[in-house]
């Protein structure tokens, strides 16, 4: 019999990482089962059918999504940092009014390789602790939310710290991202340093110092600094503001891209320095050195997880401390590859276990019953 499965995320809003969460994701369940029936919640369901070749429904199409989700042997809500409400207090309800249909109807619910929290909030936390404690399955891609569960009462499911989902894609070639450098006049015999950032709520402070650390990359290391945006338009935008900051080249590309071309492009830098997280995961998957700035826990959580630490926050970062940790990287490139893929290894076997445990939690059921 096909197994059917819906997935809920922040899927079709042209944001890369969580592009790459989902593809990732379905290239493991594939692999693992290529009969597998996958649906996806989209805000952009056409974009999400074009890219990753599945069915998909509208997150605002209820009636659709109660019709998937009747059919259906399993909800995946996640990857990605859904359950939170720093960044928006309204989505954190969205995700939880989904898990909850599901276990209305007693189907089987996963929360997948999700970042949990920070939830902020009497009604929020009670919302979350009620809920969480329905699911059948809770995987978390760091300790951080293995703790935000613990302090929210949140204790019934079993629940397993993994690792981020896009850590178990494969590595791509790295010829599309030269076809893109070339298309940009960015390629050639220099050495490249990717910066990927993003807009913060009122934050400029970062923008001065990432215009100065780019000046400073290509007068000290003779490097060329090329701007990758993770989320499209908006980090385009943030990447010109700083950009017109500079008095040194730099590139700023911008397009969207496909997870593979995001991949690619990573793979042809010989350092990453990045807000984003997924920026951040890109490199360690393409083995590229990577330096983090935080502004979430998710920042801290995914460098502590390969034995780093950011580089200071948005708000205090300087210019000397960035350059400083860019030196270090990058006079032993070498090294810190290495010592970063070897720690990697671990965590591409734990994001796939991921999938492997969706399998195994609609392997023996009947469809539509609930352990």
């Amino acid at each position: 019999m096909e197994r059917r499965i819906v997935v809920s995320g922040y899927y079709g809003s042209k944001n890369a990482g969580d592009e790459a969460m989902l593809a990732a994701m379905l290239e493991v369940l594939g692999d693992l089962d290529p009969k597998l029936h996958i649906t996806v919640i989209s805000a952009s369901p056409a974009d999400t059918s074009e890219r990753h070749g599945v069915e998909s429904i509208s997150w605002l199409g209820i009636p659709s999504i109660i019709k998937a989700l009747w059919h259906a042997d399993l909800l995946i809500s996640g990857g990605g940092s859904l359950l939170q409400n720093v960044t928006s207090r309204r989505s954190l309800y969205y995700y939880l009014a989904i898990i909850f249909l599901a276990v209305v109807m007693r189907k089987k619910v996963m929360l997948y390789a999700q970042g949990i929290g920070p939830i902020i909030g009497g009604l929020a936390e009670f919302a979350m602790r009620v809920i969480g404690n329905r699911v059948d399955l809770i995987t978390v891609r760091d300790k951080g939310s293995l703790a935000e569960l613990a302090r929210l009462g949140i204790t019934k499911p079993k629940i397993e710290c993994t690792a981020d989902p896009v850590l178990a894609i494969h590595p791509v070639d790295k010829a599309a991202g030269r076809a893109i450098f070339k298309r940009y006049h960015a390629d050639g015999a220099e050495p490249v340093v990717g910066i990927s950032v993003r807009n913060w709520q009122h934050e400029t402070h970062f923008k001065d110092v990432m215009a100065e650390v780019s000046d400073r990359i290509v007068r000290e290391l003779g490097a060329r600094v090329v701007f990758l945006p993770m989320q499209f338009p908006e980090d385009v935008h943030a990447a010109e503001s700083i950009a017109e900051r500079t008095h040194e080249p730099c590139t700023v590309l911008k397009d969207e891209y496909t997870t593979s071309e995001f991949l690619s492009l990573v793979g042809n830098m010989d350092l990453m320095l990045a807000i984003r997280l997924h920026a951040l995961i890109f490199a360690g998957v393409m083995g590229v050195p990577m330096i983090g700035v935080s502004y979430d826990p998710k920042i801290d959580r995914f460098l502590a997880s390969i034995g780093e630490k950011p580089v200071g926050s948005l708000d205090d970062v300087t210019a000397d401390e960035l350059m400083a940790e860019v030196r270090r990287k990058w006079n032993d490139k070498a090294v810190f590859r290495k010592r970063n893929a070897e720690l990697l290894a671990k965590l591409r076997d734990l994001a796939a276990r991921n999938a492997e445990l969706a399998l195994q939690l609609i392997g023996n059921q009947e469809k539509g019953t609930r352990r």
